[in-house]
């Protein structure tokens, strides 16, 4: 089995709903998301021969999910108030809300998910919240 990885990161706010922490607090991260893609066979296209793929073809699909998460607040739908969008709004601030609870094992999930949808036979997902503290998911 061949093995391929790339990286890339992005900073953002969020807070965990309903946690009872220091979390349930708005704060922010550097989010490092490492992702492996995985393949038995090497290509025999003239192009990519002896590739599994591309490496820029992964580089730039995992670059485009992370830059569209760059410098926005990250938040669980229905855990903000619509005054509190609202506020957002006016002032111009970019923000994303997500059906789950933006932690680090759900966002390796979803970029799990989002990176499986774009074709690529993913293998996992790691998505690092600080230096030392990273969430794991795959096949």
């Amino acid at each position: 089995m061949y093995y391929l990885k790339s990286e890339a990161a992005f900073d953002s706010a969020h807070f965990l709903s309903g946690y009872d922490g220091k979390c349930k607090n708005l704060h922010g991260h550097r989010w490092r998301v490492v992702a492996e893609i995985k393949s038995e066979n090497l290509s025999s296209n003239k192009q990519n021969r002896g590739m599994v793929i591309d490496f820029s073809d992964l580089k730039s699909a995992l670059k485009d999910i992370c830059d569209n998460l760059d410098h926005c607040l990250i938040y669980e739908e229905g855990s903000l108030k619509a005054k509190t969008i609202e506020a957002l709004k006016d002032e111009n601030f970019k923000f994303i809300s997500v059906p789950f609870r933006p932690t680090a094992e759900n966002f390796a999930k979803h970029f799990f998910d989002l990176l499986t949808n774009k074709g690529f036979n993913v293998n996992k997902v790691e998505v690092f919240e600080t230096p030392n503290n990273s969430a794991t998911y795959g096949v």
